[in-house]
């Protein structure tokens, strides 16, 4: 019986957090539970705690296996940093380096080893006399051909399960087909794995793709209002790479170039300058970016047309992973689709690339929500616009596309949803070719139907459908299309379906803009703090704390060590480590603060922080008379201060018969007299605001 109570304490203590993400904890439970599991969740999901908690929780070592010494480094630097016993081990180690992983092994030191899959064999002996908790292999898409990113040295892991029965194998990726998800749990051997599959849906991260005319002016007014933000552009090639790097930085920007044929240093400083803040703009081809672990990636720009969504979505994944607003922006241009097609027709898997292309560039062309197109490329099939898009914030024309949408099912369903998109649109403009007749496709009662739409407006008007859920493209068996269970309730639900109408205005969009943060925010404050942080202690920035956890702390204003902690993102090493010094720029900043408000609203701040009449007059050096003075303007004003509890109602009666004997003077003082002294002005003038005498 797993405690949820035990695993929400450690979630806090070591991580910081007081709640999981959607499917954290059944995945969290399925390992505790000894099980095997697959699970799919978008980058900046948290899949790392996914398998860091319970090998916390559970005795012995956890093994993960990562594909780049960049990424596993970057996540055994957060793992120590929230006090956890964790380590790699890289062939680039020196000895004593490896030394000392292997002795941290021996002596059951560590609770989470990092290994890529080509080191993995060196170590099997040294594992086999391990107690082993769990094998978590990361970024499992690598292990298919089918895939993105492959990697050879993963198709070696299938031994695992038997090599360390007693331990569950957890694979974990960003983005997989149901292909690449079956050849995982084969290839792993993990047949019965749980699956768990994470919604797509990164609603901080802002879609949009504009035509690729001009892209380096459209790249520098895009940097302009975005000063201070790292960001990542992707190019198709290494000389591309160098080229807009170079245009960067004679624009001003701390740019770098990342591709493969640079020496490994270079690569490898490239990388740390990025994730150390020291530049903020990388220009790379996809070799960059897997590696890569840093929550506070404002941006992505992709130059040139990916050649297929799963790694599309990946490469924007990288940014906004603080969960903090992020752009995305694809430059979209035939010539890319061009020179993508040349390089999927020398693959082996020609056909199967050339399907993921086709439905890459049917995204880009999409004239209905993005999102609702991307979502629903993974399963996901939603209707709903996002309202975080360039088509959402400036939507086409539509028209009633009901009767059209109906005859294109009635079609797909007529031909028994065997047939791709191309032999489709021929049956319903009633085209007069051999394979139409071979088939007797010319029999069907939609044939000819759709004669008063050209070809090509009616194949994107099915691409819409595609894109909106309607209709789904089965890549591996000849891209043909099926009917979702959405047009199921097009066909005879009446589900009313909105299709864009294909003219349209060249426009740019503008999603939205950030402007350079001014110098004396508490923001910038926090982050000048971490920095100097990070700098005395060697790691990245958001290592020390994420930007969203920044955020909180500005939002808060923690006052004390307690406070802090439940900031999102502390846990009890990092309160212990950080706490006095954070605090210390948060009061500093309250007390700049409150000294530019009018007097009355110092106090009231004050004492909405909890502090008594007592403290607040200490505090400011005035006297509690005044203090109390205060508050009756501010609840004059509207405020919510609760008068009551400083003056009772039988003194509010009393002054309101004192009024009556005393015919309502003008004075305060002879109210004073009338009670011989002894009620102070503050209680009369509180007692006649609350008899509505003022």
């Amino acid at each position: 019986m797993i405690d949820t109570k035990h695993t929400l304490q450690v979630l806090k203590t070591h991580f910081g957090y007081d709640s999981f993400r959607p499917n954290q904890e059944h995945i969290i439970t399925d390992i505790l539970h000894k099980k095997d599991v697959l699970a799919v969740m978008p980058t900046g999901g948290g899949k790392s705690l996914c398998f860091q908690l319970p090998a916390l929780m559970m005795p012995g070592t956890a093994v993960v296996i990562s594909p780049l010494i960049a990424l596993m480094k970057d996540q055994v630097d957060a793992l120590q940093a929230n006090g956890i016993a964790a380590a790699y081990y890289s062939s680039m180690q020196s000895p004593e380096e490896q030394e000392k992983v292997f002795s941290g092994l021996r002596e059951q030191k560590l609770k989470l080893l990092y290994v890529a899959p080509e080191s993995l064999p060196q170590l099997i002996p040294l594992l086999t006399n391990t107690s082993i908790n769990l094998i978590a292999v990361d970024e499992a898409h690598c292990i298919s051909a089918w895939g993105h990113d492959f990697r050879p040295a993963y198709t070696r892991l299938e031994n695992l399960k038997t090599t360390f029965p007693g331990a569950p194998v957890a694979a974990f990726t960003a983005t997989a087909d149901q292909t690449t998800r079956e050849d995982i749990r084969r290839q792993l051997n993990i047949p019965e794995a749980s699956q768990h599959m994470a919604s797509f849906d990164r609603k901080n991260l802002y879609l949009e793709v504009r035509p690729g005319n001009n892209r380096i002016r459209h790249i520098l007014d895009f940097l302009r209002v975005r000063p201070e933000e790292s960001g990542i552009i992707y190019c198709l090639s290494r000389k591309g790479t160098e080229k807009l790097a170079e245009k960067l930085r004679q624009n001003g920007y701390k740019a770098s170039a990342y591709h493969a044929g640079m020496p490994a240093d270079k690569r490898a400083a490239v990388q740390e300058d990025f994730i150390h803040d020291r530049s903020s703009v990388v220009v790379a081809t996809i070799a960059f970016g897997m590696g890569i672990d840093k929550s506070n990636v404002r941006w992505v720009i992709h130059y040139n047309m990916p050649k297929n969504i799963e790694g599309y979505y990946q490469e924007i994944g990288r940014s906004g992973r603080d969960g903090l607003p992020a752009h995305t922006l694809l430059f979209y241009s035939f010539s890319d689709v061009i020179q993508l097609r040349k390089f999927a027709e020398d693959s082996s898997t020609k056909t199967f690339q050339l399907a993921k292309l086709e439905r890459m560039q049917q995204f880009a062309e999409a004239l209905s929500c993005r999102r609702v197109a991307l979502l629903n490329y993974f399963g996901e099939h939603l209707s709903e616009n996002c309202g975080n898009c360039d088509i959402c914030k400036t939507p086409p024309r539509y028209f009633d596309g009901t009767v059209l949408a109906q005859k294109v099912c009635s079609a797909v369903a007529r031909l028994k949803e065997q047939e791709a998109l191309g032999m489709v649109a021929d049956v319903l403009r009633g085209a007069q070719n051999a394979a139409v007749f071979e088939k007797g496709y010319n029999q069907i009662k939609t044939y000819g139907t759709v004669k008063d739409i050209s070809w090509r407006d009616l194949q994107q008007y099915i691409i819409q459908m595609v894109n909106r859920g309607i209709l789904e493209v089965r890549f591996h068996e000849n891209g043909r299309l099926v009917l979702t269970p959405l047009a199921r309730a097009v066909l005879f639900e009446g589900e009313k379906v909105q299709l864009a109408t294909l003219v349209q205005p060249v426009k740019e969009t503008a999603g939205p803009r950030t402007k350079k943060e001014p110098e004396n925010t508490l923001f910038s404050k926090l982050r000048q703090l971490r920095s100097e942080i990070a700098s005395e202690e060697k790691v990245p920035a958001y290592i020390v704390f994420s930007d969203a956890s920044l955020k909180d702390m500005e939002s808060r204003l923690p006052v004390n060590a307690e406070e802090f902690e439940q900031v999102s993102g502390v846990g009890q090493v990092k309160s212990e480590k950080y706490a006095n010094r954070f605090l210390k720029v948060v009061a500093a900043h309250r007390e700049e603060q409150l000294k530019q408000l009018p007097t009355q609203d110092r106090t009231f701040v004050l004492y909405r922080e909890g502090l008594t009449v007592e403290e607040i007059a200490k505090k400011r050096e005035l006297k509690e008379d005044t203090i109390l003075g205060h508050f009756l303007t501010k609840h004059r004003e509207g405020e919510d201060v609760e008068l009551t509890q400083f003056i009772s109602s039988e003194e509010t009666k009393a002054v309101g018969k004192a009024r009556e004997k005393l015919g309502d003077p003008e004075s305060l003082r002879s109210y004073f007299d009338y009670f011989d002294g002894e009620m102070p002005y503050w209680k009369i003038r509180f007692g006649l605001y609350l008899a509505g005498a003022e």
